[in-house]
């Protein structure tokens, strides 16, 4: 049985390959493009609403909703493109667990690892939107210059807590399954498909959840100095 995606390889030529892995992550980039593309495509043509559009208003509203509640802001429209993405992505590469023979890409730590460095690299880029590069690098300072070491390892920590949390908890899903479907074949792996729905959906809510968490603590962090440096 193959631990991660990765280790199952359709094509290489030299050091060029093609795995599991970057299959499945297209596939998934392909099916939000299309199911995007299929909700807006009669969006603002003046008719009765269609099913999709419907629905993706559903989705945004609730993804809006809690950023809204997350950042403490009436209007946090900036972060759901970002944030929504993580979500959808990490939901949809999860819940296709139910097709026979897929492999979630989330269950790879290159994907993983590749998710959380876009939270890492979001982090200053909306502070720095906020605040400016000033207002921002200055909390790496605070209070004391000797603990930019700190602050430093506090960030590269937290982005592979990321990574490691969401791997861990995809992979570990399918081996138990594995697992269950070759001692019981009927009765047990159903319950654990089941179970690893509702999982990965939670998975997804907590990454997205914990991104915009330090998004909204870096932003807020930054203005609060500010406000004291101008006061």
């Amino acid at each position: 049985m193959n631990i991660t995606p990765d280790q199952v390889v359709f094509f290489r030529f030299g050091f060029a390959h093609l795995n599991e892995t970057i299959a499945a992550t297209w596939i998934v980039m392909f099916l939000l493009v299309l199911a995007s593309w299929v909700a807006t495509r009669t969006l603002g043509g003046g008719g009765p609403q269609t099913r999709w559009e419907k629905t993706l208003e559903v989705v945004v509203s609730a993804i809006r909703g809690q950023i809204r509640e997350i950042s403490g802001q009436q209007r946090g429209d900036e972060y759901v493109p970002f944030v929504g993405t993580l979500f959808l992505f990490i939901a949809l590469s999860n819940v296709l667990h139910i097709v026979p023979g897929w492999h979630a890409p989330t269950g790879s730590l290159s994907t993983t690892a590749a998710l959380a460095i876009s939270v890492a690299v979001a982090v200053p880029f909306f502070g720095i939107r906020k605040i400016g590069v000033g207002g921002y690098l200055r909390h790496y300072l605070s209070p004391s210059v000797f603990l930019l070491p700190f602050h430093l390892m506090g960030e590269i920590s937290r982005t592979m807590a990321l990574a490691v949390r969401l791997f861990g908890n995809v992979m570990s899903e399918a081996m138990i399954v594995g697992i269950l479907l070759a001692i019981a074949p009927l009765f047990f792996p159903m319950l654990m498909q089941a179970l690893g729905l509702l999982i990965g959906l939670i998975q997804a809510y907590i990454f997205a959840i914990l991104a915009m968490v330090y998004i909204s603590a870096a932003v807020r962090r930054q203005q609060a100095a500010q406000g004291e440096s101008n006061g």
